[in-house]
């Protein structure tokens, strides 16, 4: 029960990160322009081509932010991880006197 549970939440992460693929690109390179403006701002020495790299970082970051739904996209990514590393996690047995026998045991011991 506990692997269709899993698998569900998987298959709607794996749609959510599906929908949200082309404003993660997105978000991806505007981000990378926005970091190559703010590496050239700090670098310029003049004043006109700090006005040129202002103006490309502020063009960067509006595109970024107008790439906000790429969150759900990561959120996304991050529970389809969540859900690889569970996958294959060992759980509780079923069988009511494996639980049983744990328990003897303890109390045996102490």
């Amino acid at each position: 029960m506990k692997k269709a549970g899993l698998l569900l939440l998987g298959i709607i992460a794996a749609i959510v990160l599906l929908a949200n693929l082309g404003s993660l690109v997105g978000m991806i390179i505007s981000l990378g322009i926005l970091y190559v403006a703010a590496k050239k701002f700090l670098k310029s020495d003049s004043t006109t081509g700090k006005v040129i790299w202002g103006i490309i970082g502020i063009i960067g970051l509006s595109t970024a932010v107008a790439n906000m739904p790429a969150i759900l996209g990561l959120v996304a990514v991050y529970v389809l991880y969540v859900i690889y590393k569970k996958w294959d996690e060992p759980g509780e047995s079923e069988d009511p006197f494996t639980n049983f026998e744990k328990q003897w045991d303890e109390l045996k011991r102490s």
